[in-house]
């Protein structure tokens, strides 16, 4: 009688772990099928974009009204952003790709401030002129690497996961996804070093990217030694460190490790400056405040060796703090160098950091006196908002220009906004309407 008991326990038991065994792995086929579908639409999206892209310059040159100029380039304009939208979601961060990514943001760069002028009364130059011509020539050489790739991967059932898979491994021999995309690359890269036309092809602040880096290049074993701390590793054997191509404009290390939480962080080798960090784990029961939560990203943020670091806002998403921070100096917010930490309200744990745009831009600034006072830039926001806080402020404008701003915080039917006035001649450059969030009216928090 036990021994039938036994028996029938001991078949549940192997019926219960087969099961578990099977939804499992129903789950992982889940995630990878809903991977290699984002990734085919993203590849076949930044297809037909360039497509379009390439179509609606060539019919900007035929153009010679500015009414109809202006919204053709807004048009490009967003084309753009959609296909640089669709790069950044396919797996290529191991793939040196910036001289295409380069393109499309200059193209973007240059129809964007020519779309906001008068072309009626300022029409392109002859420089202008060409440099859409060039834009046309590379956009053809894309579209049509492009559409081989496209052709062939179609023709061979190919599958991103494999392109994904072979990046990280380092494993690219004959893989033909990778192989376009190489070729893509190295064509852009021969036309701009062949073009010796406009000076226009390089005003795009990608030629600016980490150029201000600072710190001793750091080895493999280094970023181990440093990833093992910030994360509590156990045993570094079990972290996966990658080096960017040699044609990356930076070279940086991709770490990752998985052991009941999954850990991605790119790093640069010069200094070992962090510029993104993603950790993935269960969020426990929320333990600390949400100032708990910014004294812990501060925390982090010193030890990372970013200085002068203030937040300006914070949200806070089920048990997960985000905490938005800008450079500060000479009692100046500078919003260009500014980032994003994400901490864990449970236990005070780092699990999330973008610090691009602080790596991209941060210097130090000659920073001009305003011509305005505070009380006469303040003239020139909406009466009916209520003024909380001010501050001096550098922001970028519309044309991608940095100016001395004066920051008025302020709410409207009980609406918080962010209003900057520009402090030498009371031009409202910018407003932000602050949804969801928690502003910090104490900076010294």
């Amino acid at each position: 009688m036990i021994r039938s008991i036994l028996i029938a326990v001991l078949a549940v038991g192997i019926a219960g772990i087969s099961y578990w065994g099977y939804k499992e792995h129903e789950e992982k086929n889940a995630l990878l099928i809903h991977a290699e579908n984002t990734y085919q639409r993203s590849f076949h999206e930044l297809s037909y974009h360039m497509d379009l892209l390439h179509d609606k310059i060539g019919t900007s040159l035929a153009m010679n009204s500015g009414e109809r100029l202006s919204p053709q380039f807004v048009d490009i304009w967003r084309l753009t952003s959609q296909a640089l939208t669709n790069v950044g979601q396919l797996p290529l961060t191991l793939l040196p790709f910036n001289k295409t990514e380069e393109f499309l943001s200059n193209i973007g760069d240059f129809t964007y401030k020519t779309a906001i002028r008068n072309l009626d009364d300022d029409p392109l130059t002859d420089d202008e002129i060409k440099a859409l011509e060039s834009y046309y020539k590379q956009a053809a050489n894309i579209k049509d690497e492009l559409r081989q790739v496209q052709y062939t991967s179609l023709e061979n059932n190919l599958r991103w996961m494999d392109v994904e898979l072979a990046l990280a491994t380092q494993d690219q021999a004959d893989n033909t996804i990778i192989d376009g995309f190489k070729t893509v690359e190295k064509k852009v890269g021969e036309f701009a070093e062949g073009d010796e036309g406009s000076l226009l092809m390089q005003t795009s602040v990608k030629d600016h990217e980490f150029k201000y880096l600072t710190g001793e290049r750091k080895s493999e074993q280094d970023i181990r030694d440093f990833s093992k701390k910030l994360f509590s590793i156990k045993d570094d054997q079990n972290i996966n460190i990658t080096k960017s191509g040699e044609g990356a404009d930076v070279q940086t290390f991709s770490v990752s490790y998985k052991d009941g939480k999954s850990v991605y962080m790119d790093i640069t080798q010069k200094g070992a400056h962090p510029i993104s960090i993603l950790v993935d784990r269960p969020i426990n029961e929320k333990k600390l405040s949400l100032n708990d939560g910014l004294l812990a990203a501060e925390k982090y943020l010193k030890q990372f060796d970013y200085p002068n670091m203030e937040v300006f806002q914070t949200q806070q998403f089920d048990n997960e703090g985000v905490f938005s921070f800008t450079y500060k100096q000479d009692d100046v917010r500078v919003y260009p160098d500014s980032m994003v930490v994400k901490v864990a309200l449970d236990n005070g744990d780092i699990i999330g950091l973008n610090a691009n745009n602080y790596l991209m831009n941060h210097h130090e600034r000659k920073i001009p006196k305003p011509k305005l006072t505070i009380e006469e830039a303040q003239k020139f926001v909406n009466g009916n908002v209520h003024i909380q806080e001010e501050h001096l402020a550098i922001i970028e404008n519309d044309l991608g220009e940095e100016v001395l701003t004066y920051e008025f915080l302020g709410v409207l039917d009980d609406e918080t906004f962010r209003i900057f006035i520009n402090a030498n001649d009371g031009i409202e450059e910018k407003v932000e309407k602050l949804t969801g969030t928690e502003t910090n009216f104490e900076a010294n928090l």
